[in-house]
C-alpha cells in the first residue's frame, strides 16, 4: 500500500539553505488509529495548525507496527528540522527508537489513552498548543532505555505489570479505553503472581521474592479517568535526565494490601511497606519461575530482562516553563 503523504509549504518558500530534501521542514508521523472520518479530522486539524503558522511540513500516516520507526529513520537522514509524532505511547516509542542519538528534535502531539512521556513533560493534549511547541518550545534532552534493539522512554517491567499489559488486549483498549487496564489489573490482582527474582543492578546482586520489578525512566504514570488525569507515582525520583533508572520492587502482597499500595501511590506518592527502590544504569532481571515482561506497555516476552540507560539520548520539544 502506498504511503499517504500530505505536504504543506509556505507560499513564499525559497530554496533551502540547509542540505537535504527535508531542510527547514517538520516531518509529521500520524497514527490514524481507528481510521475513517475520525482520522481524517485529526489529520486536518494537525495540518491546519501548521498551515496557520505558515510552517512547512510533510505528513505521512503509519500503516502498521514498525512503520513509525522506518519513517523517522528516513526523516533523520533527509535533513528535516524536527519530527512530530501524532499518536499514543506506541507511536512515540517507535519514533523515539529511530531518533535516539541522532540529535533530531522530537515534537509530540499526544493522542491515545494516556501518552505518558508527554504527560511527564507537561506537553498539552490540545492539538493547536502542542503543534505550537514545534516553533515556540524549547529542546530538553531526556534519557531513554534499551532492551535489545528496542528503545523505551517510559518503563520496562517484569511480573504483575507485564501480566496486566498482556491481558489488556488491543480489542479491550479500543472498546474500554483506560478501563481495559483497570479490568486487567483486577483480574491479575486476584491471582497475585509472585516469583523469586535475581536482580543485578550495576554489578550488585539482589535476591528477593516479589510480584513485580519495574525499571522506570519516568516518575509518574498518568491514569486517564475523565475529566481528570490522575498521576500514580511508582518511583521516588522524577528526573528524566539523571542518567539512571529507578528500579522499584513490589514484594508479595495479599489483594487488600496490594490495593492499599496502589492507593498510596496514587494519593500520597512513593513510600511505605512492600516497596523497595534502587537506581542503576544497567540491570538484568531473572525470575524463577520465568515471568512475563513488558516494554513501554507492550508485552514482549519472558525473563530474563536486560536493560541499559542511554543518558540524554532523546531531544524533545517541551513548553518553555519545563525546567
Amino acid at each position: 500500500m502506498a504511503e499517504r503523504v500530505v505536504q504543506v509549504r509556505r507560499k513564499e518558500e525559497r530554496t533551502a539553505t540547509t542540505a537535504g530534501p527535508g531542510a527547514g521542514r517538520t516531518f509529521v508521523i500520524l497514527n490514524p488509529a481507528a481510521g475513517g472520518a475520525r482520522a481524517r479530522r485529526l489529520r486536518d486539524r494537525v495540518l491546519g495548525a501548521f498551515e496557520a503558522r505558515r510552517h512547512a511540513v510533510e505528513l505521512v500516516e503509519t500503516e502498521g507496527p514498525g512503520h513509525a520507526t522506518a519513517l523517522a529513520r528516513a526523516a533523520a537522514q533527509q535533513g528535516y528540522a524536527a519530527v512530530c509524532a501524532v499518536g499514543g505511547d506506541g507511536t512515540l516509542a517507535e519514533t523515539a527508537t529511530a531518533l535516539a542519538g541522532t540529535g533530531l528534535p522530537l515534537a509530540i502531539v499526544p493522542r491515545g489513552t494516556a501518552n505518558q512521556l508527554a504527560a511527564n513533560l507537561a506537553i498539552p493534549r490540545d492539538v493547536e498548543t502542542a503543534v505550537g511547541l514545534v516553533l515556540n518550545g524549547r529542546v530538553v534532552q531526556v534519557d531513554v532505555g534499551t532492551v535489545g534493539d528496542r528503545i523505551f522512554a517510559l518503563a520496562a517491567g517484569a511480573g504483575f505489570d507485564a501480566a496486566v499489559m498482556a491481558r489488556a488486549t488491543t480489542e479491550l483498549k479500543e472498546r474500554w479505553g483506560f478501563g481495559a487496564y483497570i479490568y486487567a489489573m483486577l483480574k491479575e490482582a486476584a491471582l497475585i503472581p509472585r516469583a523469586h527474582y535475581r536482580i543485578v543492578a550495576d554489578g550488585q546482586e539482589l535476591h528477593v521474592e516479589a510480584m513485580s520489578v519495574l525499571v522506570a525512566n519516568v516518575g509518574a504514570i498518568f491514569a486517564a479517568f475523565p475529566p481528570m488525569r490522575m498521576p500514580v507515582t511508582p518511583t521516588p525520583e522524577k528526573a528524566l535526565s539523571d542518567g539512571l533508572f529507578d528500579i522499584v520492587i513490589m514484594e508479595p502482597a495479599s489483594a487488600p494490601r496490594f490495593a492499599g499500595t496502589l492507593l498510596r501511590l496514587a494519593f500520597r506518592g512513593f513510600g511505605g511497606q512492600g516497596l523497595l527502590h534502587l537506581q542503576a544504569r544497567e540491570v538484568r532481571i531473572d525470575a524463577d519461575p520465568v515471568a512475563p515482561y513488558e516494554v513501554d506497555g507492550d508485552f514482549v516476552g519472558h525473563t530474563p530482562l536486560v536493560a541499559s540507560v542511554l543518558p540524554g539520548a532523546l531531544r524533545v520539544l517541551v513548553p518553555n516553563h519545563i525546567p
